[in-house]
């Protein structure tokens, strides 16, 4: 089982050369994720330090349910899977960015993208001209 390493403080994390993730004060830490192929953001969701070290040894998005409490593979009931071909973590190393190769739509509302609402500058939403 792959070893975590703490985080280091101040400018030290942010040119560290292994990975050091910063949960929250919950243990998590967001994920997004990203269609390789096309750039699209697919959705966001929460990782804890078992969801991440499993992601990274199978290869399979593996998120943390908050309201479940517990981990959740991406597909596991939809059939909806994300491959992962790449994990970027950002500069201080408390986001990560997931590229994944997605097979079915990646929303629980059957739309390819989480993302398919426009926020208008009066606050009202708008459906995005995205494919469902």
């Amino acid at each position: 089982m792959m070893d975590l390493k703490p985080p280091l403080s101040g400018s030290d994390q942010d040119e560290a050369k292994e990975l050091r993730p910063k949960f929250n004060s919950d243990g998590l830490i967001p994920a997004v994720a990203q269609d390789s192929a096309t750039d699209e953001v697919l959705m966001m969701a929460w990782m804890n330090e078992d969801a991440l070290r499993q992601t990274i040894e199978t290869g399979e998005a593996t998120y943390f349910s908050r309201s479940r409490g517990k981990l959740w593979r991406k597909g596991e009931t939809s059939g909806n899977t994300q491959s992962v071909d790449e994990i970027l973590i950002d500069c201080d190393q408390d986001t990560l960015l997931l590229k994944v190769s997605q097979k079915g739509p990646a929303c629980h509302t059957d739309r390819k993208s989480c993302f398919y609402r426009k926020v208008s500058p009066d606050g009202a939403l708008s459906f995005a001209d995205l494919p469902v």
